[in-house]
């Protein structure tokens, strides 16, 4: 099945572009280490999800670019050209020239109804091309004008156009530290309607990524560029095709589907993380080896002690002990409880990895059978030049301090009225944003009680 991707704004437009570069660079690799069938049939499943073959022979994006500004889409789209591996639809983009100035509601109230016929046209013609559409993948900022506003409305509309096909917003949560004034605001009002369309929302924030870039992969100057690739290969370790069930089933169909049935068991809890490992720089690579038991046990703690990445894990956090009937609130600190964990190994000997340690009940919350919360997928097929690779995608607390630290920004800011101005001239009412606070604060109570 195939996938069709939306990238709204500056950020999405910047991030789509490494995906998809990503994905291509893995599957020209020779690297595959593993029979040519397997290789042969891992390329031609991730052509048919993400891109659609042209009498060229070169492969073009199954992808909609949208901004309200020219820049960014004409140097993503020749970028993708120049390249000379893949490209872009070269009609299936739409921008603008006034931008959407970082404001949520100039994208959600001005920019969405205006331009939503063309958008939506152009999103149709591109699931028209799929023999089977699974569904789409939207990449967005949420601290912006156009990608979180405009990027709420689109989700929306496609909701409505697609009422049965899966909808994975993948949103980039913004610095701690904050490029515009307004983030918190817009941040709210993205995550609250999101919430209301979406399948699943799946987070990278920024603050973790830049320091991957830092500590893991040791760039000094850190760009744009650099942090969007490492979200892009986090993205591609999930994407690319694995095998979802036992030897010789093939390679999933539906991946969007198959996530969600993974991860998403209830609809008030969506909100998804990612974590991936081993991440270096690729001259490290050819000195490092890695085992399955220790790449396991770090991702295991890496998700009980909410830890971002391989390095500084608390090792001192621990499971509460089966049985212990304590309340909630009383967890030993700092412990990251689950709905649902999938984990999904890519490389040399993956058959024999063992992953029993993930499927322990006190992981996860008392309602759910632990057989059930965890799924596991594999593929001896490797990952982007990494022998072994596992990734893990969690639905679990590990977003709590984060949403609940925007929530209170933003409430800080809305109860002495601060840049209401901005937001109320657009059309969207303080009665509009007390409904996101309120939509947000149920999803945070209901992630706290786990």
């Amino acid at each position: 099945m195939s996938i069709v991707t939306v990238q709204l704004g500056q950020c999405g437009n910047q991030t789509g572009h490494e995906v998809f570069s990503a994905l291509i660079s893995d599957i020209r690799g020779t690297h595959g280490l593993c029979s040519k069938k397997e290789n042969e049939s891992y390329h031609d499943s991730c052509k048919e999800r993400f891109f659609c073959e042209e009498e060229s022979g070169v492969p073009v994006a199954r992808a909609v670019l949208v901004d309200m500004e020219p820049k960014v889409i004409s140097q993503t789209l020749s970028m993708a050209a120049r390249s000379g591996h893949w490209k872009y639809n070269s009609h299936s983009h739409f921008c603008q020239k006034q931008g959407s100035g970082n404001n949520w509601a100039n994208g959600y109230s001005l920019h969405g109804p205006r331009h939503k016929e063309v958008i939506m046209n152009l999103v149709q013609k591109e699931a028209e091309k799929c023999d089977r559409l699974g569904g789409f993948f939207t990449i967005m900022s949420m601290a912006g004008g156009t990608g979180s506003g405009l990027g709420a409305f689109v989700t929306r509309c496609l909701r409505d156009a697609f009422p049965t096909s899966f909808i994975l917003n993948h949103v980039i949560w913004p610095y701690g530290t904050g490029e515009v004034i307004v983030q918190n605001y817009n941040s709210v009002l993205t995550l609250s309607h999101l919430y209301q369309s979406s399948d699943a929302l799946l987070v990278h924030e920024n603050d973790v990524i830049h320091k991957i870039c830092a500590q893991l992969m040791n760039i000094k100057q850190i760009s744009f560029r650099d942090v969007n690739q490492v979200i892009a290969h986090q993205l591609g370790s999930v994407f690319q095709p694995t095998h979802t069930a036992g030897e010789g089933s093939g390679y999933s169909r539906n991946p969007l589907g198959d996530l969600m049935e993974a991860l998403v068991p209830h609809p008030e809890f969506k909100l998804l993380g990612l974590r991936n490992i081993p991440q270096m720089p690729e001259n490290s690579l050819a000195y490092s080896t890695f085992s399955w038991p220790g790449l396991i046990k770090h991702l295991r703690q890496m998700l009980i002690a909410n830890a971002k990445m391989e390095e500084g894990i608390d090792w001192q956090v621990r499971p509460p002990h089966p049985g212990s009937s304590i309340p909630s609130t009383n967890k030993p600190l700092h412990f990251n409880t689950s709905i649902a964990n999938l984990v999904i190994l890519r490389g040399k000997d993956v058959h024999g990895a063992e992953l029993g340690s993930f499927q322990d009940p006190s992981l996860y919350t008392s309602w759910l059978n632990p057989q059930d919360a965890f799924s596991a997928w594999k593929t001896p097929r490797a990952f982007n030049k990494y022998e072994k690779s596992a990734s893990l995608v969690s639905n679990s607390q590990f977003l709590l301090k984060p949403l609940d630290s925007i929530v209170g920004k933003a409430w800080n800011m809305f109860a002495s009225k601060a840049y209401l101005h901005q937001y109320t001239k657009f059309g969207i009412q303080e009665e509009d944003f007390l409904d996101c606070f309120t939509t947000l604060e149920q999803v945070i109570s209901s992630y706290t009680n786990l």
